[in-house]
């Protein structure tokens, strides 16, 4: 059952809420429920917070009593999203109308599929790098929190110009665009005049269970069988890691391993040069199976003659310098940055396969 608590609001920046004398961390998604103010009684979950969840370690406003039982609606249209929960609310969907297919309209939109939401900022700044100008659309879809208000980064980039549009696809919700299926936008943005190149993955945060298949990394494999059965040149940025301390995650992650392996159709997979000057992890002393090299073979392993490997000059300083997200996991980038070089790999093949 849901954890749900009564409480008031004691500050609103940051967000805290007192729920039975205690001073608590919160969040509140201001699509679904407003703008919470001081001395407002609320409803929250609390069980991220109860369970010490570290990307999640916070309570979510459920509703607010105060202020938020009188909201008038915003659309009229029948297209729900989170449906029949008790979070349903319409959306206007971005699909095309009458369904337009790609087989009727040839599309050549590169799409590049990302595991964690930390690659975004990454592979944005490498693709505008090697491509200024580039129009990036990026489609957050499930495997991390489904939101579109909660991640700092897309704002950031948005503000930069890294990202030009931001579509919330299927569960998750609350982007500058709403799409019912990831499917549906990416054929959207493919299809649209001020759209480059695609970029799709989840919010921050990702479900894991340390199992082949329990974790939210597996929304990849969907998100690239969608860019391949549209026919547009698709990409996947490997998971990768110098110094994670789960051995699983080290040197190319088990979950980038499981989803090339169950892909069934060729994709592009871009990792990083190994040797890149000045990194020491990156040259000698990351530990066991954090190295480019080590991350390499075994992404040769796992492709085989099934997927086209591509090895790609990198900028880890000039990104370092961007200042632009620069830690993953409490790890900096001089502590894990392979993490970093694969979705830096991945943004510069992305750039060049807008040109081709």
């Amino acid at each position: 059952m849901l954890r749900l608590r009564r409480g008031v609001v004691v500050a609103s920046e940051p967000l805290t809420v007192e729920v039975a004398g205690e001073r608590r961390p919160a969040w509140a998604d201001r699509t679904l429920v407003g703008r919470p103010e001081v001395g407002d009684e609320v409803v929250v979950n609390v069980a991220a917070l109860d369970l010490s969840l570290g990307s999640g370690g916070f309570d979510i406003v459920h509703a607010n009593l105060t202020r938020g039982l009188d909201a008038r609606p915003e659309s009229e249209t029948h297209v729900m999203k989170l449906n029949y929960s008790s979070l349903q609310h319409p959306v206007e969907p971005l699909e095309l109308p009458d369904d337009v297919s790609a087989t009727e309209t040839p599309l050549s939109t590169p799409v590049a599929v990302i595991a964690l939401h930390g690659h975004l900022a990454p592979l944005a700044w490498a693709a505008a790098s090697a491509r200024p100008g580039l129009r990036l659309g990026f489609v957050q879809a499930a495997g991390g929190a489904l939101p579109g208000t909660l991640s700092r980064d897309v704002p950031e980039l948005r503000a930069r110009d890294l990202v030009h549009r931001h579509v919330t696809a299927g569960a998750s919700h609350g982007g500058a665009e709403e799409a019912i299926t990831a499917v549906g936008a990416i054929h959207a943005l493919a299809s649209a005049d001020d759209v480059d190149a695609i970029v799709v993955g989840p919010g921050p945060g990702i479900l894991g269970s340390a199992t082949r298949y329990g974790h939210g990394g597996m929304a990849a494999l969907d998100a690239a069988h969608a860019a391949l059965a549209l026919a547009l040149p698709t990409l996947v940025a490997p998971r990768m890691s110098s110094s994670d301390p789960r051995a699983r995650h080290r040197g190319l992650s088990h979950h980038s391993r499981t989803v090339l392996s169950m892909l069934l159709a060729t994709v592009r997979v871009p990792v990083p040069e190994a040797g890149i000057e000045g990194w020491p992890l990156l040259e000698e002393g990351a530990p066991e199976g954090g190295s480019p090299q080590a991350a390499l073979d075994d992404l040769i392993e796992v492709c085989g003659e099934r997927h086209d490997i591509a090895v790609r000059s990198i900028d880890l300083a000039g990104y370092a310098e961007s200042g632009l997200p620069r830690t993953t996991m409490g790890r900096t980038i001089e502590e894990d940055p392979l993490f970093f070089a694969a979705p830096l790999a991945a943004g510069d093949a992305l750039a060049e396969a807008v040109a081709a």
